[in-house]
């Protein structure tokens, strides 16, 4: 039963001075409990597990039992910390906001809360308990001239999600460097885990003890990053994907940004995050106000805990992506640069004939573009490559009923290129004399420009009004360096940022049903941010099956499975150089959006025969995959990693075992199988769209299993003592379908 709302008075807008106004939020098993004590900064005395409902007297005994005691050498008052952290409020870790004026000052603030609104509505009891709600504080710092308005908000999910914008009230300048915001974890968060990567690695995990000092990822590279925190986490020695309280942050922006996790000597943890503003970045004049990204933070009992929270708010969304996700083709690593019409016409009639639902011309079908080094940003089809336009292989592929897709980096520029002859001032650089090195034979358009950005988004719109294009591959292929406008020298990463946004926007609004996938020389932008204006992301540009066992293991994270680009490819990698068999590449692709980067002409039949068995697997299990719940099973050191998707009601589900290396051990422990309804009983039937994998050597239930097509398990067998594993080569995986049956004892 979800907890009374107390009603609002709307009489008053701010507390009286030393009124104190306490607030309780739950939604999906979190509490989250806000005090603002005297009017001061908003504080977060609890975030976690739900507390139940609490009352006005609980609520207060919540916030007043989470103050520290007063220690020797220190401040004479309780320190406390504020979700805006504040050197006035005796905090000696970072500060939440730091900056100044001409004059230097500016740069201590003593922000007290001047009103609050709950759900839209002025808040003037004393006490508030409600489920999810959106919480909004009004804050100032008179005497600095400084206005801040903190938004606190507990998703149905129980999400969390704060974001605070910043106003200049006062008479001169205000250059603001930077607005972190902040969330308390407890004592027993004593383990991090974040992420590092490199292009072809994304997402590769690292933790570490949470110790004092602070843990700073800084993510300078204009881009999110293939190397960015992605999900900072902190919880309980040893946490795993279904053990272990967890507590992680996202911040929510592609462009320049932060995490942290911070521990001071008192003892006092927390993890934040927020934009990372350059020199002299965001100047606010008198009334002009900067809007920071949303900080989100997942709370749960385990890592799969924390990852459902996000998917779950990502599917509520009103313009998430239709289930029916089309078996994607992308001509990119079958034919390169090398485009002619017959060639991908051809391609279009083989990938046809497998069930491919979306067709996408890549790189090299404008301007000059016949290699990496010219034509970047003159998006106008080239004649010398396509005579007669795109319009023979659009109605080509249209005709087959495929969807179309167009490759685009509108961010970017060769040096050689029409445009930036034309206006070599539309590059970002550090003067007017001097460019950044370049990166792939390329530079950035800077889209803070309006002249430049009417450019790109008109000869953009100019080949979506002409063509029946449903979809844009969206690339941005090198980090921004030196990102300046060259007229003033003024940083402009944050602009380009929201400028890719808008133009986004723009498209879609323009064309509506048009889907846009981000991809930044791979995974490089890959956040919550990004994907309130595309549909999805690609993991990486690395689609060995071995290595996207972990990337996508550790995507999904964040984000669910169908907005997960994952893609079966030839069988020599191309960025790895590694050989796997069909089966492997399509076992490792299936949980995601499926689909081929492989020229289907140099397949031979028994491929293409096994090829189609598998998109008739994945357009048949779509539905799953893309409602279900995400589960991965906590293996130890074990080299067969189980993962799977379990549906909503637990009456259906299908796992994936990969083995991912050699064990040290010739026995493997045994299989449980997570997220399962214990006391049902379930058919757990092998699934073999290629063949049996090499070296393969079932324990007596698995053969008989494949014998009888399935056998009957209890689920407490199946979640708790589990099933004694199958010994597979290296590279090699297997699936299972499972589904609730009512028998209640095994065969």
């Amino acid at each position: 039963m979800s907890p009374r709302r107390i009603p609002v008075d709307t009489t008053v807008t701010a507390p009286r001075p030393g009124e104190t106004r306490r607030l309780h939020l739950r939604a999906a098993g979190v509490s989250v409990v806000l005090d603002v004590t005297e009017g001061r900064l908003p504080a977060i005395a609890h975030w976690g597990a739900d507390l139940g409902a609490l009352g006005p007297a609980g609520l207060d005994a919540a916030c007043e039992t989470a103050v520290d005691a007063v220690p020797q050498n220190a401040v004479d008052v309780p320190v406390r910390l504020g979700i805006l952290p504040q050197q006035s409020d005796g905090w000696i870790g970072r500060p939440g906001l730091s900056g100044s004026r001409p004059d230097g000052s500016g740069w201590v603030t003593r922000l007290v809360t001047r009103g609050i609104e709950l759900d839209g509505q002025a808040l003037t009891a004393a006490h508030a308990e409600t489920g999810p709600a959106a919480v909004r504080f009004d804050l100032a710092d008179e005497e600095q001239g400084l206005a801040l308005d903190l938004e606190v908000e507990l998703l149905p999910t129980g999400l969390l999600r704060l974001r605070a914008g910043l106003t200049n009230t006062g008479r001169t300048p205000y250059a603001l460097d930077e607005l972190t915001l902040a969330v308390p974890v407890p004592d027993v968060a004593e383990e991090l885990l974040d992420f590092a990567g490199r292009w072809t690695k994304e997402r590769t995990p690292q933790r570490r003890a949470f110790t004092t000092g602070t843990h700073l990822r800084e993510n300078r590279r204009g881009r999110t990053g293939a190397d960015a925190a992605h999900v900072l986490h902190a919880g309980r020695p040893g946490f795993g994907f279904r053990e272990g309280e967890v507590w992680g942050v996202h911040t929510a922006f592609s462009g320049n940004h932060r995490h942290l996790a911070e521990q001071v000597n008192t003892g006092r943890r927390v993890l934040g995050g927020g934009e990372l503003l350059l020199p002299g970045e965001v100047r606010l004049e008198a009334g002009e106000r900067y809007q920071g990204p949303w900080l989100y933070a997942s709370y749960g009992e385990g890592l799969d805990a924390v990852a459902s929270r996000f998917h779950r708010h990502l599917r509520a969304r009103e313009h998430h992506v239709d289930r029916r996700r089309p078996v994607t083709l992308n001509v990119w690593e079958a034919v390169y640069f090398a485009h002619d019409l017959a060639r991908l016409t051809d391609l279009a009639d083989r990938a046809a004939a497998l069930g491919v639902e979306r067709f996408v011309l890549d790189d090299g079908w404008f301007g000059s573009r016949r290699d990496d080094f010219s034509g970047l940003g003159d998006w106008v089809v080239s004649e010398e490559v396509w005579p007669d336009g795109l319009g023979p292989l659009i109605d080509h592929v249209t005709g087959l009923g495929m969807e179309f897709g167009l490759w685009f980096e509108p961010e970017m520029v060769n040096e050689d290129s029409d445009v930036a002859r034309a206006h070599p001032e539309w590059i970002l650089g550090p003067s007017p004399t001097a460019l950044p090195l370049e990166s792939r034979h390329q530079q950035v358009l800077n889209l803070s420009l309006p002249e430049a950005y009417e450019h790109v988004r008109t000869q953009m719109l100019d080949l979506l009004d002409r063509y029946d294009i449903g979809y844009l591959k969206w690339d941005h292929n090198r980090d921004l360096l030196e990102a300046a406008t060259r007229a003033t020298g003024r940083a402009a990463v944050h602009e380009q940022t929201l400028a890719a946004y808008r133009l986004m926007d723009e498209l879609k609004a323009a064309h509506p049903g048009l889907e846009i996938e981000s991809c930044s020389s791979g995974g490089a932008r890959v956040d919550l941010e990004v994907l309130e204006h595309t549909d999805r992301v690609w993991v990486s540009d690395c689609i060995d099956p071995l290595e996207r066992q972990q990337m996508n293991r550790w995507t999904s994270q964040l984000i669910p499975l169908e907005l997960m680009g994952s893609h079966i490819a030839s069988g020599r990698s191309h960025t790895t150089g590694r050989l796997h068999t069909l089966d492997f590449r399509a076992h490792s692709a299936l949980f995601g959006h499926l689909g081929i980067e492989w020229d289907l002409a140099e397949a031979s039949e028994a491929e293409l025969a096994e090829l189609r068995v598998w998109i008739a697997l994945y357009t048949q299990q779509r539905e799953l995959l893309f409602r279900g719940d995400l589960v991965r099973a906590d293996r130890g050191e074990s080299m067969l990693w189980l993962h799977g998707v379990v549906s909503p009601e637990q009456d259906e589900a299908l796992f994936s075992l990969s083995s991912v290396g050699r064990s040290a051990t010739s026995q493997e422990p045994r299989l449980c199988f997570p997220g399962l309804d214990a006391a049902a009983s379930y058919r757990l039937r092998p699934v073999l769209p290629g063949e049996l994998p090499s070296n393969f050597a079932p324990p007596a239930w698995l053969q008989r299993a494949l014998d009888e097509d399935g056998v009957t398990v209890p689920g407490g067998v199946l979640t708790r003592s589990g099933l004694s594993a199958p010994l597979l080569d290296p590279e090699q995986g297997m699936l299972f379908a499972l589904e609730t049956t009512t028998s209640t004892s095994p065969r």
